[in-house]
């Protein structure tokens, strides 16, 4: 592949499936620039890369994220630094002569009661869930950024919403991960101390959706490989599982026996969040790892990761 790929956020979780899937389908000039060295959220910084590098596509993976807690106790960050990131890479990429971009969104850019499976064609006609609010305003506006500089000048920037990930190169920290890697974190240091039971945030019962990072990668070059692509679509796993469903699973997968217990008097955050995968499905893509393929796999990921910071 002679096309030089620009990814943005290369080192984080989805970033790192990026380069792995570019790397399987023969591109020879990746460019992944570490955060220390190119500060998306710096306005010159960014344009100067951009306008230096001039790649042919860019994929634009960089985010501040973060769970329940993180995005409740920093709303002021996440809603700024995400915004600067989606402004700053695609004006910058335009500005460069970038022909193709894409832009990579969430799952709660759509309302909190939003109807089940989330169509998009449901974005931005009621509330949004406010436990996230913050980060899905600045998600929504790169994809608006992508929808109207397509409509505008002509260039093929769109966008990939992907429902909740998970696999290698997640984050465990204990207070700002996401469920998965949180409750992996948790069982392998109740089965490590001996624990009789775990407790898990909320009531259990909202459902979920989860997609392993590698399925993402794959539809996000499956995407970037159409002449004429959505200027956004879902990307899902197709399935959900209530949060208590996925404590079993993770629980199974490290090997922990005990007691799953619950607490109400943490936030459960939206009911439901299962994605219309209609759209990509007759766009020829659909997912190819299973939930416990990839909670195996994650969990195989977290104890190398927790052998090296021994």
């Amino acid at each position: 592949m002679t096309n030089k790929l620009l990814i943005l956020g290369a080192r984080g979780m989805v970033g790192s499936a990026l380069v792995r899937a570019a790397e399987q389908r023969g591109y020879s000039d990746i460019l992944q620039p570490r955060s220390k060295d190119l500060d998306l959220t710096n306005q010159a910084a960014t344009h100067d890369y951009l306008a230096e590098q001039k790649p042919d596509e860019v994929i634009v993976a960089a985010a501040r994220v973060g769970g329940i807690h993180a995005n409740s106790t920093y709303p002021a960050e996440f809603i700024y630094q995400n915004l600067m990131i989606a402004a700053n890479a695609v004006e910058g990429a335009f500005k460069a002569g970038v022909p193709r971009l894409l832009f990579l969104g969430s799952s709660c850019i759509y309302p909190k009661m939003a109807p089940q499976p989330m169509p998009e064609d449901c974005l931005l006609t009621s509330p949004l869930e406010p436990t996230n609010e913050a980060y899905a305003v600045a998600k929504i506006a790169g994809l608006k950024l992508c929808q109207y500089y397509r409509q505008q000048y002509g260039v093929l920037y769109h966008s990939a919403m992907p429902t909740n990930l998970y696999g290698p190169g997640d984050n465990y920290h204990p207070e700002n991960s996401h469920v998965i890697p949180a409750m992996i974190r948790r069982f392998h240091e109740a089965v490590q101390a001996g624990s009789e039971s775990v407790t898990i945030w909320g009531t259990g019962t909202p459902k979920r959706e989860f997609l392993y990072v590698d399925d993402l990668a794959d539809a996000c070059f499956h995407l970037m490989a159409l002449e004429n692509p959505p200027d956004w679509v879902n990307v899902g796993y197709g399935d959900d599982l209530s949060i208590m469903d996925l404590a079993r699973a993770v629980a199974n997968a490290v090997g922990y026996q005990g007691i799953i217990e619950t607490d109400p008097s943490k936030p459960d955050g939206t009911p439901r969040k299962l994605m219309d995968n209609t759209i990509l499905q007759s766009l020829d893509w659909k997912p190819s790892v299973t939930l416990e393929q990839g909670l195996a796999t994650a969990y195989q990921c977290f104890l190398t990761e927790e052998r090296r910071e021994v």
